[in-house]
């Protein structure tokens, strides 16, 4: 299931890769979404759980980029305690010295894939990495001035499984999100009714 907390967590293992901690969150994004990829195409598995959409610059995760914009607030200790509202087209981490603790959410298979991100892209701008994702990620598609959902079958089959491991990896992560769902509500509601 999605989480604002690790979405951040994601962001500030990004971010405090540059002096400043700021990146512009063009580039933030495209790197997000590329991780995620890459953690679809070596596990099965997204390392943010966001839904996918095809936008005009590209792929990107869809309810982390309404954070970035602004358009939602965050859990207690999640997107908005680490990450700062866009300014100027840019995010920066609020987070001062963030260290292998604090990103708990993470998992070190996840954080490697991070880093691997990182090395492979991180020397890219915004706009070349928007090049790069319209070239290189044959799972988006040009919406206009709209967005197209992206399925992660799309996606495990542009990474190069075949249909039938995408259909079985997707339907697996779809199950385990309902599980998720329904989990949380449950004990959303315990929390209430304990009140």
């Amino acid at each position: 299931m999605y989480s604002d907390r690790k979405a951040a967590q994601i962001a500030a293992f990004f971010l405090q890769k540059k002096p400043r901690r700021r990146l512009p969150h063009l580039k933030l994004i495209k790197l997000m979404y590329l991780a995620d990829r890459e953690c679809l195409k070596r596990h099965g598995f997204p390392v943010s759980n966001d839904s996918l959409v095809s936008m005009p610059y590209g792929p990107v995760l869809s309810t982390t980029l309404n954070y970035i914009n602004g358009a939602v607030r965050s859990t207690e200790d999640g997107w908005d305690q680490w990450i700062s509202d866009r300014a100027n087209h840019e995010v920066e981490l609020l987070k001062e010295d963030t260290t292998r603790e604090d990103l708990d959410e993470l998992s070190d298979a996840e954080l490697k894939i991070l880093e691997a991100t990182w090395e492979r892209f991180g020397r890219l701008d915004q706009w070349e990495l928007v090049e790069y994702t319209h070239a290189n990620c044959g799972e988006w598609r040009d919406p206009g001035r709209s967005s197209l959902p992206i399925q992660y079958e799309e996606v495990l089959q542009a990474v190069g499984w075949s249909e039938e491991a995408a259909k079985d990896a997707a339907d697996d992560l779809a199950t385990r999100q309902t599980f998720d769902f329904k989990l949380a509500n449950i004990t959303n509601a315990n929390k209430v009714a304990a009140g």
